[in-house]
């Protein structure tokens, strides 16, 4: 694939620029070099900070290392997904949290009335919930590949199934299983092409 991105145009130090777009792939395969808690948090740490509407930061993650936990969200995955679900050394489970409202005097304290209207539109809320959590999955995968980590994301699993496994009696609703750890053997498959500039965008 060529890279177009130059210089004068992009201020990331170009392999910076790599680990996190031009290089970094969906992962396989892994090894079984272990990712610490340490890790993890640093991720969060990062990922945090782009934006949500209001400030709301609905996008919640359960972390599955091998084991009984583990088990039980294979019985979930799309078979084809199985295999790799197990080897690697932590999955992410990433969900929105439905009730991310309760928080808004806190992170949005200039409109601590928001979480009013909000707890009276479940409906609403929950578009809004899902629609942000998304966004904030996007900037989560890129802190992943910050931390030089290599990510697997997989939507083919049983959503309602992993809800009633992990998140019954919560307001969390799952999205995206993510496997993350050090790429394997034969991680990669061959890089798929892009569309080009002309054909998403448009000026008005």
């Amino acid at each position: 694939m060529t890279n177009t991105v130059t210089p004068e145009h992009i201020t990331l130090d170009p392999t910076a620029q790599a680990q996190l777009f031009t290089d970094a792939r969906t992962a396989n395969t892994f090894t079984d070099e272990p990712v610490t808690d340490a890790h993890l948090r640093a991720i969060y740490d990062l990922a945090q900070y782009p934006p949500t509407a209001a400030n709301t930061q609905p996008l919640r993650v359960l972390y599955i290392r091998p084991g009984d936990a583990r088990d039980r969200l294979l019985t979930h995955m799309a078979e084809g997904n199985r295999a790799k679900t197990a080897s690697a050394p932590v999955v992410a489970v990433l969900a929105a949290d439905t009730d991310f409202h309760e928080h808004i005097p806190h992170v949005f304290p200039v409109r601590p009335q928001m979480r009013d209207g909000l707890a009276a539109d479940p409906t609403g809320r929950e578009a809004m919930a899902r629609f942000n959590a998304t966004l904030q999955i996007g900037y989560w995968l890129l802190a992943v590949r910050a931390a030089g980590l290599a990510t697997g994301p997989m939507a083919g699993f049983d959503t309602a199934g992993v809800d009633r496994e992990f998140f019954a009696d919560t307001a969390w609703r799952s999205l995206l299983v993510v496997n993350l750890g050090r790429p394997g053997p034969d991680a990669w498959f061959p890089r798929l092409p892009r569309l080009d500039y002309d054909t998403v965008t448009r000026h008005a």
